[in-house]
């Protein structure tokens, strides 16, 4: 008697196969008498081969399912990584910064970008056995916490220290008795000021100096020269005669300088209300070249100068 086809589609290709009413009772129940010559649905089982065949689009959907399982976890912990050193990078090792004022001109110009090393000036506590923490010191720039609203950022120079003896007379600053040798400090014209040009003073000139700092003032001068307290900083702007200081608003404490400035990555081109108008040389030009707004956008040649 001759195979059926399906036994001859067997033993040719040693793999179990299926007639086409096979496959259909596996998929669809029959509804009324069967036929002759077909498989009754109730009859026919699974075999493993069957098993294994699956539909090609419900293939792929459970392979992107299972990426997303496995690749949703993956990328939530790669980006938290990320972010944990990013905050540990900004908030122990350097910080970016903007230069908005002209306080600290020429040094530092309005528009510089400044990277902020936190590593050496930070507060100490538990860090200080983990990082490098120094000491501060006069005539360098660091960064600090605004005395009169802590969540303001200054940048200026230190200039007295815990225990000195300051005094400033027509813009000179000695400290100690010592007239210092200030190479960075400008004096860019102004009307004049005697509370700035005599510091300190017993005459109260200046509107912009904090009442409760003038009487801190007055208990503080000994001998015509401005004691400063233990754990208390002094600090100056460059631009002498522009610079909203402490000549205005006080000591800065040692826990409130937190960075020095590292290094100017970027530095836009912006105006500077101290600036002297130049008069127009009538020069002819083409104000519209391309090259002309690329070279005017930025600073260039300041770009990664360290600050000193």
């Amino acid at each position: 008697m001759p195979a059926h086809p399906a036994e001859r589609d067997q033993e040719y290709s040693g793999v179990p196969s299926f007639a086409a009413g096979e496959m259909v009772a596996h998929e669809v129940v029959a509804h009324g008498p069967v036929s002759p010559g077909t498989v009754s649905p109730g009859t026919v089982s699974r075999s493993p081969a069957a098993t294994r065949i699956g539909h090609p689009v419900l293939g792929i959907r459970k392979a992107i399912a299972q990426d997303v399982r496995h690749g949703l976890p993956e990328a939530a912990s790669s980006l938290l990584r990320t972010i944990i050193v990013a905050l540990f990078v900004l908030t122990f090792l350097a910080q970016p910064m903007v230069i908005p004022s002209e306080s600290m001109e020429h040094t530092l110009l309005v528009g510089d970008f400044l990277l902020m090393n936190r590593s050496t000036l930070a507060p100490g506590g538990i860090w200080k056995r983990i990082l490098p923490y120094a000491g501060v010191e006069r005539g360098e720039i660091v960064t600090f916490h605004s005395p009169l609203d802590p969540r303001e950022y200054l940048v200026k120079r230190v200039i007295g220290l815990p225990g000195d003896r300051l005094r400033i007379d027509n813009g000179q600053v000695s400290v100690n008795g010592q007239v210092l040798d200030e190479p960075y400090a400008t004096f860019e014209p102004t009307s004049d000021n005697p509370y700035l040009d005599h510091f300190p003073t017993k005459v109260y000139s200046d509107p912009g100096v904090d009442p409760g700092w003038w009487k801190q003032l007055q208990q503080l001068t000994q001998n015509g020269e401005l004691v400063i307290p233990q754990g208390k900083y002094f600090m100056l702007g460059d631009n002498r005669n522009h610079s909203r200081d402490s000549r205005y608003w006080g000591f800065v404490s040692r826990d409130e300088i937190i960075a020095r400035p590292l290094v100017i990555y970027f530095s836009l081109t912006r105006p500077s209300r101290t600036d002297i108008q130049q008069a127009s040389d009538d020069r002819l030009g083409h104000e519209s070249d391309v090259s002309a707004h690329v070279k005017g956008f930025a600073r260039w040649k300041r770009i990664f100068r360290v600050v000193h």
